[in-house]
């Protein structure tokens, strides 16, 4: 449910209309869904052999740590607090301030954003158990809305023939293979977020079990998902009339259904986002909490609340950040700089297979990548791919994220003399 959670937000109901305008083929679109599935898929088997070896509060940040040092976690934790997850828990809720304007249109949109930041903030304040609790609701909620949509377009809706030649609209070759590689980045971000589960492994029952599943059967329920909803979009709208279009999910079920469904739809996006804004808040506290406990960062920010439970200071922290974010406005920007750097960190964490088990072969592996070595390095070269288009797509910004990566520096550094330790004592959650 965290998985599911957490990728599923609004990018599905946003993105295949702008992909259809590079690539107008349906088979090209489906397959674009399926790559980036598989893509995904790839990522998840490896970070499942990390999360079983090292059940940790902090996921990522800990496989980093482990295979590279202590900078190269706190590096990734950096970028992650003061850009990657706040833009993310900002930009959800402004997401979900939109949609529902929707139905309260005389609300301000950057107050409705920063007040479920500070609702959901303090639903997680209060307890993991009512975190956890929103977070199941809110995914059967998801899944049940985008299953039923999938039903009632298969079985009832007013569906049009869908023309599967590869290339129905003659576009040159060149353009039209440039423009499935532009579609792919957007799938990829479509699916961002399946690593978060990896964070909260130190509360996960059994977690050298479960941890792999989770991984695995959520990256298969999201990517079943993401194919039969971009199927039923296919079936309401021919490709001229979807090219370009980013409301797509509203546009094809006012084909399919009528125009009275358009609340409906914008529900479901509410809901999604809702629950995808939980994960989030939920999830990523676990890697601030992680670095406090390797005292490189607050040591507040590594203290359970004595009766709740929970990381309570982490929580404020990352509340008023990201409301303050989601208040200025400022996160749009701030992610641009960060799409190099996010994408540099996970091929890190994929190629952390490769270092640990040649530097300790020895460590338990209850769980082991199928496929291995060609199945990471599938992914690493996959995202290699992503990374080298970005950096020319995007030379500034990338080389200003790189800018605020190594401003992390100094800032470690700060934090390990403060703390008066070497910066390699580990305290497991």
């Amino acid at each position: 449910m965290m998985m599911v959670g957490i990728v599923i937000g609004s990018g599905i109901f946003l993105t295949t209309g702008i992909m259809a305008r590079s690539i107008p083929s349906p088979t090209l679109i489906l397959l674009a869904w399926l790559v980036g599935g598989a893509i995904t898929l790839t990522g998840a088997v490896t970070f499942a052999e990390l999360g079983a070896a090292m059940p940790q509060a902090g996921g990522q940040y800990v496989y980093l740590r482990e295979a590279y040092g202590p900078l190269a976690g706190f590096l990734f934790g950096w970028i992650l607090f003061l850009i990657s997850m706040g833009g993310s828990i900002a930009a959800l809720a402004v997401g979900f301030a939109e949609y529902l304007g929707y139905f309260l249109p005389s609300l301000s949109g950057k107050v409705v954003a920063v007040g479920v930041i500070v609702l959901l903030s303090a639903f997680n304040y209060i307890g993991v158990g009512l975190g956890k609790s929103i977070q199941n609701i809110f995914t059967v909620a998801k899944i049940g809305a985008m299953a039923a949509f999938i039903i009632l377009g298969l079985t009832v809706g007013r569906v049009i023939e869908i023309d599967w030649t590869l290339n129905p609209q003659g576009v040159a070759s060149a353009s039209l293979w440039v423009g499935f590689g532009v579609a792919i980045i957007a799938v990829q971000w479509a699916f961002d977020g399946w690593h978060n589960v990896t964070y909260i492994a130190g509360e996960i029952k059994d977690p050298r079990r479960n941890l792999p599943v989770a991984l695995i059967a959520g990256t298969l329920i999201i990517t079943a998902l993401y194919l039969l909803i971009n199927y039923v979009y296919l079936l309401a709208l021919p490709m001229n009339e979807m090219a370009g279009v980013v409301r797509i999910a509203e546009r094809s079920s006012t084909a399919l259904f009528g125009g009275a469904t358009a609340g409906l739809i914008s529900a479901a996006v509410l809901i999604s986002i809702f629950g995808a804004l939980n994960g989030a808040i939920f999830a990523a506290l676990r890697v601030y909490y992680a670095m406090a406990r390797d005292r490189v960062f607050f040591q507040k920010v590594g203290q359970v609340h004595p009766r709740f439970g929970t990381p309570a200071f982490a929580i404020l922290l990352q509340c008023l950040w990201a409301g303050a974010l989601a208040l200025t406005g400022t996160y749009e920007q701030l992610f641009t700089y960060v799409v190099f750097v996010t994408l540099t960190f996970w091929i890190a964490a994929v190629a952390a297979v490769f270092v640990l088990r040649r530097r300790r072969p020895d460590m338990p592996r209850p769980y082991r990548t199928p496929g291995y070595p060609v199945v990471p390095a599938v992914f690493i070269a996959a995202t290699a791919a992503i990374l080298i288009n970005t950096l020319f797509a995007r030379p500034v910004e990338s080389l200003a994220g790189l800018g605020l990566t190594l401003l992390g520096i100094p800032v470690y550094y700060y934090w390990r003399n403060r703390s008066g330790v070497g910066g390699n004592e580990h305290a497991e959650a």
